[in-house]
């Protein structure tokens, strides 16, 4: 078999899960226990002097930070990365004996002259260079080779295929690593950077060793698979493999002990590994947040979400822009109907009316029995996007279209539908998706927000919430019934609980809120 070096990015690329928060303690143990297991290539973290970071976070504001991880004895060699754009040549110095021993240079095509001059600056200070042409994918084959004749000039130490995206098939990989083999120097390593949203890091960078006979290779993987959305090829797995099939001598406990005391503890609250929107921004070719970010409002279908990333325009699809996907959606959403009969028909229905909202919030079960003592001729109950076990509701809001496969509609039931909802089967009362929207990105539509507002645009001047808890970050303790759970990332329901706290304080200028059920939204404190 050809040289085969194992690069572990844990503390860079898995760091995108949690903040790069690994703490001092665990950062020190990641890296003596790659060492003992006799990982090749040990990636530290970020150099980045853009933003300000702690000194419990494996990102650093200069390389000279990284030396007190650094063990002088070890046969291990330590490298960072920099997104080129974030560290400015002038800072890096000559290399020293202590420092890392080399630097990773992340560029997108857009930026590939200047960045190949940053490398050929960090090879004359003494460090070893790696480049990494984001998004390989994105280059045509002429492209990539007229790069390669650039690269040849620098003679950097490695230089890599990226599949920034997961999105590579073993044609894909063996059609670039072609390319590379017969166009680059012979002394210059070829390395492959993979993500996993196809779940094929595994099986492509096993094809890759195998097809790459009489070539050296660098292999990046990430302890327990850790990475940004579905995470990285597996260290332990593939160490494992390599052990089994070419006679490596790879140890696998300090791994697995990496994983049971430190890992562990971060996959339990910030998941990463396969999900739909993972696959949907695979088979898309654009950044995985663009899918996960339409996903996690929850209130479209996965064709749906399909649909609105399909529209990417392609020079938008290798940088996440919130702004740009937020206005894809609620471009998608915004099927504009004509309401003017139906909100001057419920002006009239609810003028003078006693309103009561109800949520589908666990708190909802206490009260549920006096809700149908308490109701009377002058009350109107309006449930949203679902209906409540043994309440007697008036109306029905539905502007989620994700719940709406769950609510079984009938003939008799009275809805007021929001536009944006594909069904065009329901009857009911049809009102403008667009001006029931709120001007926090986060619950841009949330849909009890939503019909607040409509009832304020209809002049109502006082309603009565119940079930409206608020997010936990243990979903099954938010819902009266299982079947409405929707699992969201703590980061995305602290954003939820307190954009909704925030909406709310400003529409009760408008209109009086009363709880008549315990909520989040009706406490003092912060959320």
């Amino acid at each position: 078999m050809n040289r085969l070096r194992l690069l572990d990015c844990t503390l860079r690329d898995g760091g995108y899960v949690n903040d790069w928060k690994f703490g001092q303690e665990n950062i020190q143990l990641i890296i003596n226990n790659l060492t003992k297991s006799g990982i090749d290539i040990i990636e530290c973290g970020f150099i980045n002097s853009e933003r300000s970071v702690s000194e419990e976070q494996s990102m650093f504001n200069s390389i000279e930070d990284i030396s007190k991880y650094i063990s002088k004895k070890s046969g291990s060699m330590y490298v960072a990365m920099i997104n080129f754009g974030s560290f400015p040549s002038e800072k890096i110095p000559d290399r020293t004996e202590g420092m890392i021993d080399g630097i990773r240079v992340a560029f997108h095509k857009k930026d590939k002259i200047e960045a190949l001059n940053l490398c050929e600056d960090i090879k004359r200070k003494g460090f070893k260079v790696f480049l990494q042409p984001m998004v390989s994918l994105s280059y045509d084959d002429y492209e990539f080779l007229e790069m390669l004749q650039s690269v040849n000039k620098i003679e950097p130490y490695a230089f890599y295929i990226v599949d920034s995206f997961g999105v590579m098939k073993k044609r894909d990989l063996l059609r670039f690593y072609h390319l590379v083999n017969h166009n680059l120097k012979n002394d210059i390593l070829i390395g492959y950077h993979s993500h996993n949203n196809l779940q094929l890091a595994y099986s492509n960078a096993q094809s890759l060793v195998e097809f790459s006979n009489g070539r050296d290779l660098i292999i990046d993987s990430c302890v327990f698979g850790m990475g940004r959305g579905a995470g990285n090829l597996n260290t332990e797995l593939f160490l494992e493999y390599l052990n089994e099939n070419y006679a490596t001598n790879y140890r696998i406990k300090p791994i697995l002990e990496v994983i049971d005391e430190v890992l562990n503890n971060i996959y339990k609250t910030a998941y990463w590994g396969y999900s739909l929107p993972h696959y949907i921004s695979a088979k898309n070719n654009c950044h995985p947040n663009y899918a996960t970010y339409i996903a996690d409002k929850d209130t479209l279908t996965v064709d749906d979400v399909n649909n609105i990333v399909s529209q990417l325009d392609e020079d938008k699809k290798n940088n996440f822009d919130i702004d740009y996907i937020e206005k894809l959606y609620l471009n998608y959403q915004s099927n504009r109907v004509e309401d003017k009969s139906d909100l001057q028909e419920l002006s009239r229905v609810f003028k003078n009316k006693d309103i009561v909202l109800i949520a589908p919030g666990k708190n909802l079960l206490g009260i549920s029995n006096k809700l149908n003592e308490i109701k009377s001729l002058n009350s109107i109950y309006i449930s949203l996007n679902f209906r409540p076990a043994g309440i007697n509701v008036d109306y029905t809001f539905i502007s989620n279209n994700k719940r709406l496969d769950h609510f079984k509609t009938h003939d008799e039931d009275k809805l007021i539908i929001s536009s944006n909802i594909k069904n065009s089967n329901l009857n009911g009362f049809k009102v403008n998706y667009s001006e029931l929207l709120n001007d926090v990105a986060s619950v841009h539509d949330n849909a009890g927000l939503m019909i607040i507002k409509l009832l304020i645009n209809l002049g109502v001047e006082k309603v009565q919430l119940a079930g409206f808890d608020g997010y936990s970050n243990e979903a099954v303790d938010d819902y009266v019934d299982k079947d409405l759970m929707l699992v969201k990332d703590r980061k995305i329901i602290s954003q939820l609980n307190r954009g909704v706290k925030e909406v709310l304080k400003l529409y009760s200028k408008d209109i009086e809120i009363e709880f008549l059920t315990e909520s989040k939204y009706n406490m003092e404190e912060d959320i």
